[in-house]
């Protein structure tokens, strides 16, 4: 297959990223009264801790907007003819 072969209704899958050395989700807490933000954690226990104490010091500070982000990869589905070992894509 050329570089400029075009592949017509290839299916597709999406999904979680889970190469070697993907990263899983970031969780982070954000005030929603002074936008002050927790340093990002791989869980959610700090940035959950950080709110607490976020509000101890600043009573009026009790609102906070939980971020998680995730990461995904598009994959060859069966079937697409470039779903086949060792395509970095599949």
């Amino acid at each position: 297959m050329s570089p400029r072969s075009v592949i017509r209704y290839a299916e597709w899958m999406l999904g979680a990223d889970q190469t070697p050395g993907a990263s899983g989700p970031i969780h982070v807490m954000e005030c929603t009264t002074c936008l002050d933000a927790s340093p990002p954690s791989d869980e959610r226990a700090g940035p959950e801790d950080w709110a607490i104490r976020h509000t101890a010091r600043q009573h009026d500070h009790a609102g906070f907007r939980a971020v998680v982000t995730s990461f995904s990869r598009v994959t060859p589905a069966p079937g697409n003819p470039l779903a086949r070992p060792g395509n970095p894509l599949a």
